[in-house]
């Protein structure tokens, strides 16, 4: 099977953090959007059902992408917000910071 370029995952926010995690990403800092466009990330997307949020975006080098990210600044500071809302970590600087689920199926 042909493979895409696509990059998704999954999160459990804590229910307590559900609303402001949403009102965070309803209203992005411009400066942490413009970064993961300079990363290399494009069409991303993140989809809600309760307290679960579904995350996709396009990325020809995600390990390139991660590695710009973590040394950003802004990213920094956004992260260190949000990754208190969500179960687990996304500290980029770390070998796995996001478990990337497996495509199985890709329509062209």
């Amino acid at each position: 099977m042909e493979k895409s370029n696509k990059f998704a995952w999954t999160w459990t926010v804590k229910e307590e953090c559900v609303e402001e995690y949403v009102k965070m990403h309803l209203d992005p800092w411009p400066e942490v959007l413009e970064e993961h466009r300079k990363a290399g990330i494009r069409n991303y997307s993140i989809f809600q059902n309760g307290n679960q949020f579904f995350y996709c975006y396009e990325c020809d080098d995600v390990q390139a992408a991660f590695d710009y990210i973590s040394k950003s600044e802004v990213c920094q500071k956004w992260d260190a917000i949000t990754s208190k809302m969500v179960e687990g970590s996304f500290d980029y600087s770390q070998p796995d910071p996001i478990k990337p689920m497996r495509e199985i199926f890709y329509l062209k």
